[in-house]
């Protein structure tokens, strides 16, 4: 079965960087695009940044572009986001998610996704 496993948040001052990672297996990996969404506390979830399945092109949400950066390993089967000049309006749990058809690149809905991790928590506070 299809498994991700994100990893990387926690507690982060703003200005601050951390790099999250998404182990995947259970599915042949390089074949696929994958994206990060995120959820804060009481909102719903926004769609962040998704690259293809060769890494070659990388799409983001206007409020993190040029701060975040998506890659991808394919060769270790794990999806990065590198997230720099964190803001307090970055906290949320961020997920990531690869759809089933394989191809999302800017999402018309989060429902094209499939597939989902746990979650890892990332706060952005002084």
């Amino acid at each position: 079965e299809v498994q991700l496993v994100e990893s990387g948040g926690g507690l982060v001052q703003p200005g601050g960087s951390l790099r999250l990672s998404c182990a995947a297996s259970g599915f042949t990996f390089g074949s696929y695009d994958m994206s990060w969404v995120r959820q804060a506390p009481g909102k719903g979830p926004e769609w962040v940044s998704t690259i293809n399945s060769g890494g070659g092109s990388t799409y983001y949400t206007y409020s993190v572009k040029g701060r975040f950066t998506i890659s991808r390993d394919n060769a270790k089967n794990t999806l990065y986001l590198q997230m720099n000049s964190l803001k307090p309006e970055d906290t949320a749990v961020y997920y990531c998610a690869t759809p089933l058809q394989g191809r999302v690149g800017v999402p018309a809905s989060l429902g094209q996704y499939d597939y989902w991790g746990q979650g890892t928590q990332v706060t952005v506070s002084s």
